[in-house]
């Protein structure tokens, strides 16, 4: 078995149905603790090679997290400059904030794939991938020879995933597309905010959103070719899988009903859930979900039991209907106490609810200290604090099957190391 796995086939190995590397594995990484070396575990995708023509958010994050379960993955960049999301901000020690949080555990091999040496370089290397990702700009991946349709015939095994704003085809597929913008033409923006003007979510939900669905969608291209042995092309537009997230907006105004109108936290279909301000200022969220829920709330939180039956409120299209008047109520009854008396009456009552915290509450926050969910991963400045991929932990870390938290790179960080195991000079 070792030998068939470390030989320089170019053809994908089928075992039934696991995850197999399809072709050699002499480049699987020397830098990272992705091998059973040391007493480790092999993480799930030890072995598999992703070669990434990224930039932005979008494809960082679905190969980070490709990086996360062990996979190599090798992100090539522009000479010099490398990644324009290098430079969003400097807010990381000199570093942008986006960038360390997506770009952990991978090699930087840096190409102007315009020049035909370079290009050859990356050629080269993708006859020992087993995954290309590319975000690059409509059109830009066909121009450099990259599509799926020009590498099947030599790369069979070979998984090729596009990432764009409207997908491959269709009359916006040369259209630009950012976060922001996929945002407004999903429907996002009418939703969002007080209604006073349009409010983008604050963070970047589409990339995020179409860099979550790259990732399932290459973990399933990977099982399949295990069974088959077939690469495929994956095509993941930022649109569909931002609409995909508007699925009850969406249902919300079924058959040309008016769909949900911006109500800042609160919800357009459930009262009271949102927020509201105690006593000292400060505000509560909280959610009602149900009536035994709302019995209790008015109970035990308001003091006022014979709420829970009054005609206005008795059922939840009620609450939601006289919203106004709910509010005005609750507001006078938290006005008689500080945020964490409430909090204390809503948690003895079982009501759902939440502090509204801002960063340094979210770094310091005792679940997430309490749970050990902070590790330190390196950058070109020093080691700074990151938070484990939900569902791994620092017990599995200690135990040999933990996540691969490796260093964020340096641009062209590994030219030289990458260059030497194709039998390449620098």
């Amino acid at each position: 078995m070792m030998k068939s796995f470390l030989s320089l086939t170019s053809r994908p190995h089928v075992l039934s149905g696991a995850v197999q590397p399809a072709r050699a594995s002499h480049l699987t990484s020397r830098l990272y603790s992705n091998t059973s070396s040391g007493g480790r575990r092999p993480l799930p995708l030890a072995g598999v090679t992703v070669v990434s023509l990224e930039q932005a958010i979008a494809a960082p994050f679905c190969t980070r997290q490709l990086a996360d379960l062990g996979a190599r993955v090798i992100k090539v960049e522009r000479p010099g400059v490398g990644d324009f999301a290098r430079h969003y901000d400097t807010r990381v020690g000199g570093l942008a904030s986006h960038f360390v949080w997506t770009n952990r555990s991978k090699e930087s091999l840096a190409l102007d794939l315009k020049r035909e040496k370079d290009h050859a370089v990356l050629t080269k290397l993708l006859e020992k991938a087993d995954v290309l990702v590319q975000n690059l700009a409509p059109g830009a991946s066909a121009r450099l020879g990259l599509s799926h349709e020009t590498l099947k015939e030599k790369h069979p095994g070979l998984i090729v995933c596009d990432i764009s704003g409207y997908g491959q085809d269709g009359p916006y597929r040369d259209k630009k597309a950012y976060d922001l913008l996929i945002q407004s033409e999903a429907g996002m923006l009418s939703v969002t905010g007080t209604g006073e003007e349009p409010a983008k979510v604050g963070i970047s939900i589409a990339d995020i959103a179409a860099g979550m669905y790259a990732y399932s969608n290459i973990l399933s291209a990977l099982l399949q070719r295990g069974k088959d042995g077939q690469g495929c092309q994956i095509d993941i537009s930022m649109l569909e899988s931002m609409v995909e997230w508007m699925g009850f907006p969406m249902y919300y105004a079924f058959d040309n009903a008016p769909g949900p109108v911006p109500a800042g936290a609160s919800h357009a279909a459930i009262y009271p859930y949102g927020s509201f301000e105690a006593g000292d200022g400060q505000s509560v969220m909280l959610g009602i979900q149900n009536e035994r829920e709302w019995v209790s709330f008015c109970g035990r939180v308001l003091s006022q039991p014979d709420l829970a039956t009054d005609p206005r409120f008795s059922s939840n299209s009620q609450r939601t209907q006289n919203r106004d008047e709910l509010k005005s109520i609750i507001h006078d009854a938290f006005s008689k106490f500080t945020t964490k008396e409430t909090i204390v009456r809503l948690d003895e009552a079982s009501i759902a609810n939440a502090g509204v915290n801002d960063m340094k509450n979210v770094w310091d926050h005792a679940q997430l200290q309490a749970r050990d969910r902070w590790t330190k991963v390196q950058t070109p400045v020093g080691a700074i604090p990151a938070l484990l991929p939900p569902g791994s932990s620092n017990s599995a870390e200690r135990a040999g099957y933990g996540a691969q938290m490796g260093s964020v790179p340096q641009v062209g960080e590994h030219n030289e190391a990458i260059l030497a195991e194709l039998g390449l000079s620098n």
